[in-house]
């Protein structure tokens, strides 16, 4: 059957309730605070932060707090990925977002879902990872759904809501979130 943070990592309903994901919400919360209360001028110190919050990728993230998440060890960054202010991971599965990836201010990434049933969402949820490629361009204020997937060299849209899979190199935005046009002259990663 597995702990509950095997069957949350999995995608299967879990009881968040669990003391081990308690007390892991708490450590991660517990670090955002800090982070949130640096000064720019403490650089190294959110450095340290950063790589002891994030899964991977915390020694080259370029972060402005606030920044707020749930575990912070299920987001795992490539190479300088920047988040502006006031972004929101719900990471109960995995984030992977990929190299020189852009957040604007107030992005907000869920991976967390609850069942239809009442009854249900009482005791339990379930999630569904997020991919995001490398290159990508999230607009301020766009709300990103359990279980997306962008593709690399893709813009989202400032205020848009993204439901479904987006492919490579396009312009998409709206709510829900659609491709309004591929983007022109956008050559491979390099």
């Amino acid at each position: 059957m597995g702990s509950e943070r095997e069957k949350m990592l999995a995608g299967e309903l879990y009881d968040p309730f669990d003391p081990e994901l308690v007390s892991a919400r708490e450590r991660a919360r517990d670090l955002c605070w800090e982070l949130n209360a640096t000064r720019d001028a403490d650089a190294s110190r959110r450095r340290v932060l950063l790589a002891e919050l994030f899964g991977t990728g915390g020694e080259t993230v370029w972060m402005q707090p606030p920044f707020f998440c749930d575990y912070g060890v299920n987001i795992h960054l490539g190479e300088r990925v920047f988040f502006n202010f006031n972004c929101v991971v719900l990471d109960v599965c995995e984030v992977r977002i990929g190299d020189f990836t852009l957040f604007g201010p107030a992005v907000q990434i869920y991976t967390a879902t609850h069942p239809m049933d009442p009854v249900l969402r009482r005791s339990q949820e379930s999630g569904r990872p997020i991919e995001i490629g490398s290159d990508v361009w999230v607009g301020g204020g766009a709300i990103l759904c359990p279980g997306v997937r962008i593709g690399s060299r893709s813009v989202i849209g400032a205020g848009s809501v993204v439901t479904r899979e987006i492919p490579e190199g396009v312009f998409a935005a709206g709510n829900p979130c659609r491709v309004i046009r591929p983007i022109d002259g956008v050559g491979p990663v390099a």
